[in-house]
């Protein structure tokens, strides 16, 4: 039984203000494929709603099926409290190719992170953080990546940009009582 996804907290990753009429919540996998596909999208989505929309991402490394992609959740953390999530977020996706260690660390030069956080990070300093994310989606009912929550709804519409904005922008005018499911 699934009894919803975790509210919005202060450790989640967040761009668009905490007023937003619509959040949309991703749980995803830094290497899975299909989240490769969406990140183009939701960055679309991002562009066209602006300040009516607040988007939050959650991790959810499928580590039985992508080697890297506990490592690369890890070192998103590291970079969050660098003060460079969303660089490295976008750094992840725009390379998901190369998520060994080694690219990983390059990764970190390139956004200023110090090698030691890495290590840290590689270490387990933020397992806590990332284990919350991925049981928390496992209670909402999240069974793949990525998974969409539009206001803590599960949505299970077309993923295109155009029927993306198209919905959230319903549920932003108070048209839709609810995503469709």
């Amino acid at each position: 039984m699934t009894h919803g996804i975790p509210p919005i907290a202060a450790d989640d990753h967040v761009a668009g203000p905490a007023d937003a009429p619509v959040t949309l919540v991703e749980y995803g996998d830094y290497q899975c494929p299909y989240c490769g596909e969406a990140y183009p999208v939701l960055k679309t989505v991002q562009q066209e709603l602006g300040s009516r929309l607040r988007f939050v991402f959650r991790n959810f490394p499928l580590v039985d099926m992508h080697v890297h992609a506990r490592r690369a959740a890890q070192f998103a953390e590291a970079a969050a409290d660098a003060g460079v999530f969303w660089q490295a977020h976008d750094m992840l996706f725009e390379n998901q190719a190369a998520l060994d260690d080694r690219s990983l660390a390059t990764y970190g030069d390139r956004l200023g992170l110090d090698r030691a956080a890495l290590v840290s990070a590689f270490a387990g300093r933020y397992d806590d953080k990332i284990e919350r994310d991925f049981v928390g989606g496992v209670r909402g009912g999240v069974n793949g990546t990525p998974s969409l929550f539009i206001n803590g709804q599960r949505y299970e519409g077309p993923r295109d940009a155009e029927t993306l904005v198209a919905v959230l922008r319903d549920v932003a005018a108070g048209s839709v009582p609810q995503p469709v499911l």
